[in-house]
């Protein structure tokens, strides 16, 4: 593991690649794993901040909201185009995904743009298959190799600048969020007293905590979703459909589902097949926030439909 002056640059200008430094495959980056590191012992804060229900339901709404805007936004429109928007939206949509603390939106679809091409074989960074399970989770994105956003891939939307800055100076958005919260809780205990809650206390459980969990949530797509569920389709990869990450990710645990055919908006691709991102797609669509949501072609669920009777 290494830690350098470049290396820190980097990770403020996630453009700035010196054209001189080596990009080993397994090689870990100390300012990445220090990242890593920081955001989880910011949740031994709790130790000294406590717990109150506000703070806890801060953390639970954040959560499920971001995860929302990673498979709503960063997933399915960012990487698939699996439906459209205006230009003001899409940068909101980034914006709102910029919380995660999960880099910036052109880095993360066009590494999952990759995935789909690579998925299981030998160049796929995060497959468990090729690699072992820890690196597939979480040790791909601590290396040198996979900093840099390929704009070859994404050229689609780095046609925009306003996106092209958010990706570059990711760490700006989940800064003004550690900020707003501080000043929430500040501003909720001095006005609600009886709360107990805090500036540091809703740091600590909707900024730590909350991003934490919502990271290793995410993370099992990569990870868990292609080794335990079940194969509907066969595909080149190991992809797996799983409710019980349908659940903790909104939908997106029916990976075998969008491995097939990741062109449609919809994941779960019958009623059954619980998928909360589409259902809240859908209501953005109604709005007039989004628009021509791409539906699963009826040959491909009724070839769903066999498969299902074969086994």
């Amino acid at each position: 593991m290494k830690l350098n002056i470049k290396s820190a640059a980097h990770t403020f200008d996630t453009d700035f690649q010196p054209k001189d430094t080596p990009n080993p495959d397994k090689e870990l980056d100390g300012s990445r794993c220090f990242s890593l590191i920081f955001l989880h012992a910011g949740c031994l804060g709790v130790i000294w901040v406590g717990w109150s229900w506000f703070a806890i339901w801060v953390a639970v709404f954040l959560y499920f909201t971001r995860m929302f805007a990673i498979t709503a936004f960063l997933h399915r429109y960012f990487s698939h185009r699996s439906f459209k928007t205006s230009r003001p939206m899409q940068f909101l949509f980034a914006v709102a995904a910029g919380t995660a603390a999960q880099r910036g939106a052109l880095w993360w679809a066009a590494h999952h743009r990759k995935h789909h091409k690579e998925s299981d074989n030998e160049t796929d960074v995060h497959s468990p298959h090729t690699h072992s399970f820890l690196w597939a989770h979480m040790g791909w994105i601590t290396s040198p190799r996979n900093f840099a956003t390929d704009y070859k891939v994404i050229k689609d939307f780095a046609k925009f600048p306003e996106l092209v800055y958010l990706n570059r100076f990711n760490k700006v958005v989940p800064l003004l969020l550690g900020v707003s919260l501080y000043f929430l809780g500040d501003w909720t205990a001095s006005r609600w007293p009886s709360l107990e809650t805090s500036g540091w206390q809703i740091v600590v459980w909707g900024f730590f905590i909350s991003t934490t969990i919502l990271f290793h949530g995410t993370q099992t797509i990569n990870s868990l979703a292609h080794i335990y569920g079940r194969r509907r389709f066969d595909t080149t990869d190991h992809s797996k459909n799983n409710f019980w990450l349908s659940l903790i990710t909104l939908g997106e645990g029916w990976h075998n589902n969008h491995h097939y055919y990741m062109h449609s908006t919809r994941q779960g691709f019958y009623w059954w097949e619980i998928d909360p991102t589409y259902y809240g797609l859908k209501i953005m669509a109604w709005l007039g926030l989004v628009s021509d949501l791409k539906p699963v072609p009826e040959r491909i669920l009724e070839e769903g439909r066999i498969r299902d009777l074969e086994k």
